[in-house]
Formats: C-alpha cells, structure tokens, sequence
C-alpha cells in the first residue's frame, strides 16, 4: 500500500512534539512515504517560522533540515514531482469538497497524494484529514 505524508505530520519526525513517537513509527512501517516537491519548501518555511516564534533554537532548525535533507536524497521520502496537473487537480478540488475550508497549499498536497495513487494519508490537520477522508483515502491523524 502506499503512503502520502503531508508536511504537519512530516514535522513530527524532526521536532519533538505531541504524536512525534506515532508519525516515527507509522512513517517506519510503511514503505518509503511520498512527500510533495512542495514540502520541500513548506518544511523549510515551518522551521523558520518556528525558529522566529522562539519555539526553536537555530540550531535544531539546523539540524532538522539537514537530517531532513539527508533523508529527501537518501530515499526515506519518496518525492512526488509537483506538475501542472496537480495544480489543475488541486483546484477542483475546492469545488468538489464545497463543505471543506481546505486551503491551496493542502488541496496541492491533496492533489500530489492522488498522483502519486496513494492510498493512506498523514497529517496532523483537521481540516485535512476530512479533505482526504471525503476523497477516500484511509487516513492516519497525528494531531
């Protein structure tokens, strides 16, 4: 089975926080997880938001990136390419979960997940883990 693992659960592996414990272990059973080209972007700009609220040290941002980095070019995470049908996919996704605030750069990782024929998704957001549930993904919440 395959895996997609959006960014606020991708987090818990590299800053200690609530269900980090779970995401290691879940991430660990499955098979290489996909992760968007955009979380590539998304993580850095979590660290450094995280960093300028004082919730982390320069260092851990450090050293959570390059661990995260080594792991992107190592194979822990399958990277999904980010094409414009995922941008096209992503906007109808708006229309097709009309009751859902789902929000542009969780449709795109939505729409990476369906690419990438995902059949089990991560996250640690509500509002995601409904978006992903309605569009029948068996869905792993870490929140």
């Amino acid at each position: 089975m395959s895996a997609y693992i959006d960014t606020s659960a991708l987090a818990k592996c590299y800053v200690r926080e609530a269900r980090s414990l779970d995401v290691l272990d879940w991430s660990d059973a499955e098979d290489g997880p996909t992760i968007s080209a955009l979380t590539l972007v998304e993580f850095r700009c979590l660290l450094a938001r995280r960093r300028r609220a004082g919730q982390i040290d320069a260092e851990l941002e450090s050293r959570a990136l390059a661990e995260f980095d080594r792991h992107v070019r190592g194979g822990t995470w399958r990277l999904q390419g980010t094409a414009f049908a995922d941008f096209a996919d992503a906007r109808s996704l708006i229309d097709a979960l009309p009751t859902v605030p789902l929000r542009a750069l969780d449709a795109l990782h939505l729409a990476a997940a369906r690419a990438s024929d995902a059949e089990h998704f991560a996250t640690a957001d509500k509002t995601q883990a409904a978006a992903a549930r309605a569009l029948g993904f068996t869905v792993h919440e870490f929140f």
